[in-house]
């Protein structure tokens, strides 16, 4: 996968240009992180209205995340191809749209499949909003750069579950994802007048298909085994051993092709390197455990204890 970051030098914006991109690109990153734990407090008021359980309703996450961390592969050839303004604006606006449209869903199913749209459309604008803050900021300001880029991947989990909560509680849950709208729009405009003419230099690259579409089954049959298994009494299920067969076959069959192929979807090679690999195995153990509690907690809270969505969203931050 070809590095999403390849800008080259340019000019540094200055004075108000430079303040209200890098506040654009900021609220593209917030908006982005906000949708991972701001539904996670409303999952009980969502699953209620919408007449499901709520082991259904987890799914509402998980479908978001596994769709975003299947999308984020393709990033890099995407900006290469096209230009990395040019996908970071039209990521926010395709994720601007599936918000519009899970605020509008009428069935559990519906929101699903929203929300997967939603996540599948993100995977840019981490990794976009990123390389445009660098490019914006004198070499000597990146420190700068990179600690507001930074501030809003921190504050923004905190705020997801007081905001949710509070909106499930007062208004209809739909709003949680109602929000993102005027500030996707705000954030599209402003980069694209702003950035437009900064636009990096694309290039014809070739895309591994049977690498993302190995990605795809194996990582898609894992999350269906871990989502469904306790239900179905794990491996006393036919479909969970399936499910669990099909899952180890597509990634060891994902190993292989990716090791093997000249243009890989995902640069398996960058494990050689001790750093990379300790850090990695560190960030997704971290992540693992604060996005359990987060929606977790908030769920025991409500559905064993009375908690409200808002007393629920104040224990989890």
């Amino acid at each position: 996968m070809s590095s999403a970051g390849e800008i080259s030098p340019q000019t540094p914006l200055r004075g108000g240009a430079l303040a209200v991109t890098a506040f654009a690109l900021a609220m593209g990153t917030f908006m982005q992180v906000l949708d991972t734990t701001i539904a996670n407090v409303s999952l009980p008021t969502i699953a209620g209205n919408l007449g499901a359980s709520t082991d259904q309703s987890t799914w509402i996450i998980t479908s978001f995340v596994v769709a975003n961390g299947i999308g984020v592969p393709i990033t890099g050839w995407l900006m290469n191809r096209y230009g990395v303004v040019k996908v970071f604006v039209l990521s926010v606006l395709g994720f601007t749209v599936a918000s519009l449209l899970c605020g509008l869903a009428w069935s559990l199913e519906s929101l699903v499949f929203f929300r997967t749209l939603q996540g599948a459309v993100s995977g840019p604008i981490i990794p976009g909003s990123q390389a445009l803050m660098l490019s914006i900021f004198p070499h000597s300001k990146r420190t700068t750069a990179l600690a507001i880029w930074s501030i809003t991947t921190l504050v923004a989990p905190i705020c997801g579950p007081l905001l949710g909560g509070y909106i499930s509680d007062s208004w209809h849950w739909g709003w949680i994802f109602l929000i993102n709208v005027p500030v996707g729009l705000m954030v599209a405009a402003l980069c694209w007048g702003n950035l437009q003419q900064r636009e990096t230099t694309a290039r014809k690259l070739p895309i591994d298909m049977v690498g993302l579409g190995l990605l795809i089954v194996w990582a898609g049959a894992l999350q269906v085994m871990l989502d469904t298994g306790k239900n179905a009494d794990w491996f006393e299920s036919t479909r969970i051993v399936v499910l669990a067969l099909i899952s180890l076959a597509g990634f060891v069959a994902f190993l292989l092709w990716e090791l093997t192929e000249e243009h890989p979807i995902i640069d398996l090679s960058l494990f050689r390197s001790r750093n990379f690999t300790l850090g990695t195995i560190v960030f997704c153990l971290g992540n693992g455990v604060f996005l359990a509690n987060m929606l977790l907690i908030p769920l025991w809270l409500q559905t064993q204890l009375g908690y409200t969505a808002t007393w629920a969203g104040l224990v989890a931050v």
